[in-house]
């Protein structure tokens, strides 16, 4: 059984490109940090803006095909043109090859940037909580505390919350968390630990139970 869970394996795409692109972070038109194109299309704001929104699908292209030198290379040229919120998804994005490579100071690092132009990108919050889970405990455990707080139904974070509790020995806790986690998402069952597997089961049972009735 894997103990982690990697939950946004995809890149972070600038704009919505499909609705079965659920594994992407994607950013609405109407992101009040988009950079506006009231000047006109031809300002050079909106071209800046075209162009960092061209290089992140590039990037994001590059990286479905397995060519991570190269979507790197996109998402530096993205922050070279300093657009954000593109800039928040090109540190996002080589966060996500750099913990692929296994690289994880590179990948804190990125998420670290990422979360400085956006401090509730959830995204890597969550990612960056899996690399120091292992290695400051408490620090993930307030990470993903912060996440769920902001959305009860990130089962993942919910896992990982209570695997990081369970770690420290706080296994009431721990055991709510599990039982969160399952009834958000009941495939999770399988990876929760074994030791608290019948109580996760037991909570979903009874949400089931409760949603017949």
């Amino acid at each position: 059984m894997k103990k982690r869970i990697v939950l946004w394996t995809g890149l972070a795409a600038a704009v919505v490109v499909s609705s079965a692109a659920t594994s992407w972070v994607q950013l609405l038109a109407g992101d009040p940090k988009t950079p506006s194109t009231a000047a006109g299309p031809e300002s050079p704001v909106a071209k800046r803006a075209a162009r960092a929104e061209a290089l992140l699908q590039a990037g994001i292209k590059q990286g479905e095909n397995k060519d991570f030198p190269g979507a790197a290379r996109s998402f530096r040229q993205v922050l070279d043109l300093n657009v954000n919120p593109a800039n928040k998804l090109a540190w996002y994005n080589l966060g996500v090859i750099a913990q692929h490579d296994n690289r994880t100071a590179d990948a804190r690092a990125a998420y670290d940037h990422a979360l400085k132009i956006d401090p509730n990108f959830e995204s890597a919050l969550y990612n960056k909580a899996l690399l120091i889970e292992s290695s400051h405990t408490d620090q993930a455990i307030a990470i993903l505390r912060h996440i769920v707080g902001a959305d009860p139904k990130a089962a993942t974070a919910h896992l990982h919350l209570g695997q990081a509790l369970a770690k420290k020995g706080q296994e009431d806790e721990a055991k709510d968390a599990f039982g969160l986690a399952v009834r958000a998402d009941p495939s999770l069952l399988q990876h929760v630990p074994e030791k608290f597997r019948n109580s996760a089961s037991a909570a979903l049972t009874a949400t089931q139970v409760g949603t017949t009735e």
